[in-house]
């Protein structure tokens, strides 16, 4: 799940995904916050997998010297978020919805 949440914050932001920008956007999606060592970790997992490819920006003088890195998805991390929506799909399917109702 967590792998979905980092694609589609990804996918939504398109072409201003980076850092602090993904991890604004899990935040308004899940209203969950995380350290940046997790949120740098878990993108780190994603390029090595192929879903996520990295591309360097510039450094500017308000940056400190640091260059920003943008995400952006791979035809891999495209596939792999459809495919996880259409499990999702799959297994909410074989729940009855009577199952949820409040008794």
């Amino acid at each position: 799940m967590t792998e979905q949440i980092y694609l589609i914050s990804i996918w939504h932001l398109r072409e201003s995904a980076y850092g602090v920008k993904i991890r604004e956007k899990i935040l308004e999606l899940t209203g969950k916050s995380m350290v940046f060592g997790t949120l740098y970790n878990n993108l780190d997992t994603l390029v090595k997998k192929g879903y996520v490819e990295t591309k360097r920006g510039t450094s500017g003088p308000n940056r400190g010297g640091n260059i920003k890195v943008f995400y952006s998805l791979t035809k891999e991390g495209e596939k792999a978020l459809q495919e996880s929506r259409e499990l999702q799909r799959s297994l909410w399917e074989s729940v009855p919805k009577s199952e949820f109702v409040k008794r």
